[in-house]
């Protein structure tokens, strides 16, 4: 395996959540930075040997934003 892909999605209470496709790794972080440095420390920890670590690592952020629907009593938006 050369590659691994890991979900990333802000944290309802603030920073980051990380979870890898396909494997129980998951971890956390407060920055950007901090969720990269711990998503390395989480794969040395989940792979026994070091060649076993994939090379690639994508990350894949997830922004998710609500936009509410509330026209006017014309139908059009406010």
């Amino acid at each position: 395996m050369n590659e691994i892909m890991f979900l990333i999605e802000d944290d309802p209470y603030g920073g980051y959540n990380a979870q890898a496709l396909g494997y129980s790794i998951f971890t956390e972080g407060e920055t950007v930075s901090e969720i990269k440095e711990n998503i390395v420390d989480a794969l040395s920890c989940h792979f026994d040997n070091l060649e076993d670590i994939p090379k690639v690592i994508r990350l894949h952020f997830v922004k998710e934003e609500i936009l509410t629907y509330a026209p006017n009593a014309k139908g059009c938006f406010a």
